[in-house]
């Protein structure tokens, strides 16, 4: 393991120059302390643990210090917002401070979030709040735990920095890892501004660094957005499959790799609701859950425009057009596990989709139901759910058709069944209100219950002792806080 004065830096997108980036250094935070770091998260910069209680680690992450290395640069990227077109955007609160590679070969974007003002902060104070930042950090680990690509967080740095939004609150940093911070929205800056050279470097950026197996097609451009779309349909599939609620899928937020990407106001299902809206600034539910498949397409599609100048719009549209199937696949096989299928029929689809239309009209628990589901036999199972549905002859007709499809799929014992199905439907996940009661502990400086419900949300498949209150159903309260942009 090493030390913070250890990690190796090789930082390729600065590399790229002025263009691409503009060099700006972290404004430090008053009084910095650590609020939560993941051990997950540090062992991919095989970093020792025991440094994140170490004062210089704040120091770090709170803008104090920098690796003589490090070369921080705000990027500049462009994107649709809500539908429509932003020339201009980039890093307003955000620092890439650089690039580490581990001991497996792997490069590390340091990517730091409320480092202060960039040449993009749009009239904004560079900052965010210890709110955002702790639910950002929760979410990151939560998904990746979950199986979701996500990018990473390594740890919530707090301060006594006043910050203003709608009443004054603590400036706080999160460090965000992944193996590349570009965004659709970098393509479609540099498209819309007619600049091809810089188009063509940030291509063959992406192609050699993220996509080298693409080289060996006839077609290599098109190979890479082929596996984009890929990435994204498999992204979107496990999100819908798991009731995650992205909030704001502006093409700035979506990133080249397809992962999970800049958190928000972000949300899990509690009861069942296909057509919920996370965003409380999203007043025509352009990103209700529901939404979030055809708007993956949609921004699909804008990347593609941005691409014109690399790949035939014909060859653009075929493979736009493996979006659906890809999406189909992965979420229908990921939904089979749920229901604790081992083989696929072709109604599998329709038993899926009369389940959630149950759910829907009935206020049924989205992720206690499939938990629940796997605890006794198919046949017990069901009755005992049974009262957690209001049309309960179409249940009733659901389990009869759910119980033959079980038994037609194999003999295995309960144990089995079991064991398969909780090791695809958690006991827990982050709900809104299990954060609101962590940042409002957080708020008064008590910083236990972030890392507390971190540590349980890293095994959320695992029954844990001692923390039966994650895995209830939330209080009416919690299934009604607004989360907004405003971080």
């Amino acid at each position: 393991m090493k030390a913070l004065d250890e990690l190796t830096f090789d930082n390729r997108f600065a590399r790229l120059g002025d263009a691409f980036s503009t060099h700006v250094l972290p404004e430090p935070l008053d009084e910095p302390r650590l609020v939560v770091a993941s051990k997950a998260a540090m062992a991919l910069l095989d970093l020792d643990p025991a440094v994140a209680e170490t004062p210089v680690f704040a120091e770090l992450f709170g803008g104090h210090k920098l690796w003589a290395e490090a070369e921080p640069r705000a990027m500049v990227y462009s994107g649709h917002q809500f539908g429509g077109y932003t020339p201009q955007l980039g890093d307003g609160r955000g620092l890439l401070l650089g690039e580490v590679y581990n001991q497996a070969g792997e490069h590390w974007d340091l990517h730091l979030k409320g480092a202060g003002m960039t040449p993009y902060s749009r009239m904004g104070d560079g900052r965010a709040v210890l709110r955002s930042s702790i639910r950002e950090f929760l979410a990151s680990e939560a998904l990746h735990a979950l199986g979701i690509p996500s990018s990473r967080a390594l740890c919530v740095i707090g301060s006594s920095t006043p910050v203003w939004r709608e009443k004054q609150e603590r400036g706080a940093m999160v460090l965000r890892l992944a193996q590349s911070h570009i965004r659709f929205g970098h393509f479609e800056y540099f498209y819309y501004t007619k600049k091809p050279e810089q188009q063509a470097e940030l291509a063959k950026h992406v192609l050699n660094l993220h996509y080298p197996e693409c080289r060996e097609q006839p077609e290599p451009y098109l190979a890479m957005f082929r596996e984009i779309v890929e990435r994204n349909a498999e992204m979107i599939a496990k999100w819908q499959a798991y009731g995650f609620c992205h909030g704001v899928m502006n093409t700035d937020n979506m990133s080249i790799l397809g992962i999970t990407f800049d958190f928000g106001p972000f949300a899990f299902l509690d009861d069942f609701d296909a057509h919920f809206i996370c965003n409380h600034s999203d007043h025509e539910g352009r990103y209700s859950f529901s939404n979030q498949v055809p708007i993956g397409q949609w921004n699909l599609s804008a990347l593609a425009q941005a691409l014109t100048p690399f790949i035939s719009v014909d060859a653009l549209k075929e493979a736009l057009g493996l979006y659906l199937p890809f999406y189909q696949a992965h979420y229908l096989d990921l939904m089979r596990r749920r229901l604790g299928l081992t083989t696929a029929e072709d109604d599998d689809q329709k038993l899926v989709e009369g389940l959630l239309k149950l759910m829907q009209n009935s206020g049924v628990d989205y992720t206690l139901f499939f938990r629940r589901l796997g605890d006794e036999s198919a046949e017990l199972a069901v009755k005992r759910l049974r009262d957690d549905f209001v049309d309960l002859a179409g249940f009733d007709a659901w389990a009869e058709r759910y119980i033959a499809r079980v038994a037609r799929d194999g003999d295995y014992t309960q144990e089995q069944r079991r064991g398969r199905m909780h090791a695809v439907n958690p006991l827990y996940i982050l709900r809104n209100y299990l954060a609101q009661n962590a940042i409002a502990a957080a708020e008064a400086g008590d910083y236990s219950e972030v890392r507390r419900l971190h540590e349980v949300l890293s095994k959320p498949f695992e029954e844990q002792a001692g923390m039966e209150q994650y895995a209830q159903r939330p209080p009416d309260w919690g299934k009604h806080l607004e989360i907004s942009c405003s971080s």
